[in-house]
């Protein structure tokens, strides 16, 4: 028999430069079970920190997050998302540049896809920006969590700045 007081919790995965300051800004929403910092969008496998840094890997600095949908909508996610960095700029945020800093939404679902495709529509609609937004909205692939010491990197490091967040 099954539990019904399990919890079920969805996954978004995004990309917006540095991961440190935006896994950062994730765990202060209100609805978000977890986090984890590591890579997505590329083609190695099982890649290492030093190797997404040469851009040779595809990946983007990317974090995965495990969200209560009772508690908070995706499209709340995607208005965090959206506000916490610059997605009119190409492969660049704040001073990190490179394409493994790139915008990037990894959807699980045509229902996530269709959010983020709205979503980025409205913005352009209603001029949020004065560039066009270049936020990459792929399929989800793969996840390949960082190094341990990348994960939850400012609740071990306090005092430390949040990148460019």
């Amino acid at each position: 028999m099954k539990n019904n007081s399990e919890k079920k919790f969805e996954t978004a995965i995004f990309g917006a430069g540095c991961f440190w300051g935006v896994e950062a800004r994730f765990l202060k929403v209100k609805g978000v079970a977890e986090t984890t910092v590591g890579y997505a969008g590329g083609t190695k496998e099982n890649p290492t920190y030093e190797e997404v840094l040469t851009k040779k890997t595809g990946h983007a600095e990317a974090v995965k997050i495990e969200y209560d949908p009772k508690i908070v909508s995706y499209d709340d996610l995607l208005a965090v998302f959206f506000k916490l960095h610059d997605p009119t700029t190409q492969d660049r945020q704040g001073p990190d540049i490179g394409s493994n800093y790139r915008s990037l939404v990894l959807y699980t679902s045509e229902a996530q896809k269709q959010a983020a495709e709205k979503y980025v529509k409205k913005l352009e609609s209603d001029k949020n920006f004065a560039n066009p937004i270049v936020t990459e909205i792929k399929p989800f692939d793969v996840f390949w969590p960082a190094e341990e010491y990348h994960q939850k990197y400012f609740e071990k490091n306090s005092g430390k700045s949040s990148c460019h967040i």
